[in-house]
């Protein structure tokens, strides 16, 4: 059984470190106001953009997005988990830290992180000291890599036995059950064996991989037997503690000289990465072994807005490079991309040239969209008409992805020069294909058409500004329940929030404790929380007016659904509307000034969600 900080001693705790006096105490802040300011420590900046409300007890960060409470802080500028960060502050404060079991998970979490990091050292001691482990050090001397690399990055050895790990586990009295919750063995599936257990890795390196807080999630390894017909590379199952598509390989040691170079160099390996922490490039980190995903991106953007993809040359490289950036730009990083010569990768390229000249490759990185128009035209034909039109279609798509304005016409203009087009030309074409992107499309639309981000809508903002601050009014609660179903709030991230605010209310949770715990890695939540947190409150006045407030912004949202509905069938001509269709654009069109005054829009709201309740419920 799990346990967990009680509620109570955790705002014990709160109370008795005040957030000021906490920052206040790694480096200088001014006050400005109500408010404090200071250089944020997450990223490097002349202005401070790093902001301290004391009287919320939170901070926020308006240049790299960092936020939350004062356990917030610490886990963030201590890289340590929520866990340790109470312990800090309990001993600050001079409180005795009480547990209380939980039937939870947090308890096989701390065990998890305690298995990982022996078994780490257990492999690497291996490495180091095992005579059988003769070919594989023989195979890290071949790749060049010294044993202060090999002893930084706690690479280590499986040895070749079907039952190493399990006698290593029995030994230190570790449960079997956690040994498989980790992936580090597995139960056999032969009938006779069923209660059997064997090692997941066998006669492989071992490369750990590791948290943002420099834990030990999982395990990559790497075959060294040609005889071995098995993968390549074995990796860590998604575990409580690992999901690959939230995890860069030595993000914990490249994250402050992210911050420091302004860019973040993304290869494809795990050796290629750690060829360039060796060669100096210690800005350097690769993904799980999957393709790039949006939490990736969300994780890069908290430490950068500019990454440089150094992938293989090959075919598969350079269409894995071309998606890659167009999920980067989606987040609004500027992206570039490296070419190496034909048959290399970071690890032999710097092997064979050296530092210096793999630095001069990373100055002449080309944009995105200049590499895909290089890569495209070595594929076909770009000076013929069907060529060119091919090739600027799939670079207006790329581009398509990014939601700023300002990097969309660079890279127009880019890609208008590379193609020897008129910017005219392509910028037509462009705003073409946005506006088809978001007509109602056919099921197999989405594959073809970019994703066009939009702006969150200004109502669901104001719906969360007010509910982040309605534990003072929590009557209020009832009429975004009753009156807002979640299914039209259009932003994930206002949906995600308004229904962790609603929840709070309901249980007299902490809004920071409850999204701490709600949300995933990224902590896009808890950042969101904290920005609205740090704005002015739009809580204040009497609770009728609050009220009014809150039925004013209830009804905007209504008025944009309604609005959305009438013009789907206002693009019906009146001689091809259903005389149901026409009545009911009547109907949109009473009710959508209806809902200017809350008497009136409180009823057409219950009967549309009645409606659509219906509609819901119909065969």
């Amino acid at each position: 059984m799990s346990h967990i900080i009680p509620k109570r001693v955790l705002d014990d705790i709160r109370f008795r470190n005040d957030i000021v006096d906490v920052i206040g105490g790694y480096f200088n802040i001014k006050r400005a106001g109500s408010t404090f300011r200071a250089l944020c420590p997450f990223h490097k900046e002349k202005t401070p953009s790093f902001h301290i409300n004391p009287q919320r007890q939170i901070f926020h960060c308006f240049g790299c997005g960092a936020g939350g409470d004062v356990f917030g802080f610490l886990m963030q500028h201590e890289k340590v988990d929520f866990i340790t960060s109470a312990k800090m502050l309990a001993q600050r404060a001079g409180i005795r830290l009480e547990m209380e079991a939980d039937a939870g998970g947090a308890g096989d979490k701390t065990l998890l992180y305690e298995i990982h990091k022996e078994l780490a050292e257990f492999y690497q001691r291996c490495l180091l000291q095992m005579k059988a482990a003769v070919v594989a050090r023989e195979y890290l001397l071949q790749r060049e890599l010294p044993k202060e690399i090999i002893e930084e990055f706690l690479i280590g050895y499986a040895p070749a036995g079907w039952d190493t790990a399990l006698r290593w586990a029995q030994k230190k009295k570790y449960p079997l059950e956690q040994l498989e919750m980790a992936g580090i063995i597995v139960k056999s599936s032969r009938p006779e064996s069923q209660s059997r257990f064997y090692d997941r890795f066998r006669n492989r390196i071992m490369f750990p991989i590791r948290d943002e807080q420099n834990r030990v999630i999982a395990f990559s390894g790497r075959a060294i037997d040609p005889e071995d017909k098995s993968a390549k590379y074995v990796n860590s199952p998604e575990t409580p503690l690992f999901h690959k598509g939230r995890v860069l390989y030595a993000l914990d040691k490249a994250r402050r000289n992210i911050v420091e170079t302004g860019e973040a160099i993304i290869c494809e390996g795990q050796i290629d990465v750690i060829r360039c922490h060796q060669a100096g490039f210690k800005n350097a980190v690769a993904s799980q072994g999957t393709a790039f995903t949006e939490d990736h991106t969300r994780i890069l953007k908290r430490y950068t807005d500019s990454v440089i993809l150094v992938f293989d040359p090959d075919t598969a490289g350079q269409d894995a490079a071309i998606k890659t950036a167009a999920t980067f730009m989606e987040a609004e990083l500027a992206v570039k991309v490296v070419t190496l010569p034909k048959g290399d990768d970071p690890d032999s390229f710097i092997r064979k040239k050296g530092a210096d000249a793999f630095s001069e490759r990373l100055k002449k990185a080309q944009s995105a969209i200049g590499f895909q128009i290089a890569v495209l035209s070595s594929r076909q034909d770009a000076k013929s008409e069907v060529g060119a039109m091919r090739i600027a279609k799939a670079a207006l798509q790329t581009i398509g992805h990014s939601p700023s304005a300002v990097q969309q016409a660079r890279l127009i203009e880019e890609a208008a020069e590379l193609l020897k087009l008129p910017t005219a030309a392509l910028r037509n074409d462009f705003n073409t294909m946005i506006r088809r992107a978001s007509r109602p499309s056919s099921p197999h639309q989405e594959e073809l058409e970019p994703h066009v981000r939009l702006p969150r809508p200004s109502e669901e903002i104001s719906l969360c500004e007010h509910l982040i601050h309605i534990s003072k009014f929590p009557a209020l609660a009832n009429l975004v329940r009753k009156y807002v179903p979640l299914d039209i709030i259009l932003d994930p991230m206002c949906k995600a929030m308004a229904k962790a605010l609603l929840v709070a209310v309901e249980t007299g949770r902490d809004v920071q404790d409850l999204l701490r715990e709600e949300s995933d890695q990224s902590g896009e939540l808890q950042r969101f929380a904290s920005e609205l947190l740090i704005m002015p409150d739009k809580m204040k006045g009497t609770e009728s007016s609050l009220e009014n407030a809150m039925k004013d912004i209830i009804c905007g949202i209504w008025r944009r659904e309604l609005k959305k509905e009438r013009s789907a069938l206002e693009k019906e001509s009146d001689t091809s509307a259903s005389r149901k269709d026409r009545e009911r654009r009547v109907q949109l069109t009473h009710d959508i000034k209806a809902l200017g005054n809350w008497e009136d829009g409180s009823m057409i709201i219950e009967i549309e969600m009645s409606n659509r309740g219906e509609r819901k419920n119909s065969p």
